[in-house]
């Protein structure tokens, strides 16, 4: 095969990649519009994976200490918008809750790819902070069955974590929500219109 037609095959199927790449991003760009809160909010809780979970800290005199840490909603494209974390005592975050359970979840777009080239700060890249209490799932339940199956499939990588770790599951209690995801400031959202609303899966 000559060194041309080999060139050619390899710029073929570096455009084939990035078409499959770019119809990833459309529909990732598929975002509710910034009039539906709720649905905004919602989708960015279904779309990340991980953000910063703020706690008071034990260990700092009752300072806010803000953790990155892994989490999941619900299956892929099935999330019913409460986080939850799979979490050790061995680490602050825990311990902290397991002290004072008033938390905090903080989620930007901007990790999603769709914020474009403007700021993390700008108001049109959607910002959400969930506050609440950071309580423990019990695993011998519906809701525990369901939120370890959430965790694992969105993070296999959890299921080898060391046992003698003891890792627990955790979750969000929402009580209050702040949202911002276009100009004129966050967005009146309570925590009920947030649990019932319903995103549009084509965006997923």
């Amino acid at each position: 095969m000559s060194r041309a037609l080999c060139y050619c095959i390899f710029l073929f199927n570096l455009l084939l990649l990035s078409s499959v790449s770019t119809a990833g991003r459309l529909l990732r760009l598929a975002k509710p519009d910034p009039s539906a809160a709720a649905a905004t909010a919602r989708w960015l809780a279904s779309q990340n994976s991980w953000g910063v979970l703020s706690t008071i800290s034990t260990d700092l005199g009752g300072s806010p200490f803000g953790n990155v840490v892994s989490y999941s909603d619900g299956l892929p494209g099935e999330g019913c918008g409460v986080p939850y974390f799979y979490l050790t005592a061995l680490d602050p975050t825990a311990r902290d809750a397991l002290q004072d359970p008033r938390s905090s979840f903080t989620l930007s777009e901007f990790p999603l790819g769709t914020c474009g080239d403007i700021d993390p700060e700008n108001p049109t890249c959607s910002k959400l902070t969930l506050t609440g209490k950071l309580k423990l799932v019990e695993l011998n339940t519906t809701e525990g069955e369901f939120a370890k199956k959430a965790l694992f499939s969105k993070h296999p990588e959890m299921i080898g974590w060391p046992k003698n770790h003891k890792f627990r599951i955790f979750k969000l209690d929402i009580e209050h929500i702040f949202l911002i995801d276009w100009f004129g400031g966050s967005k009146p959202l309570s925590p009920s219109e947030y649990l019932e609303s319903v995103i549009n899966r084509l965006s997923i």
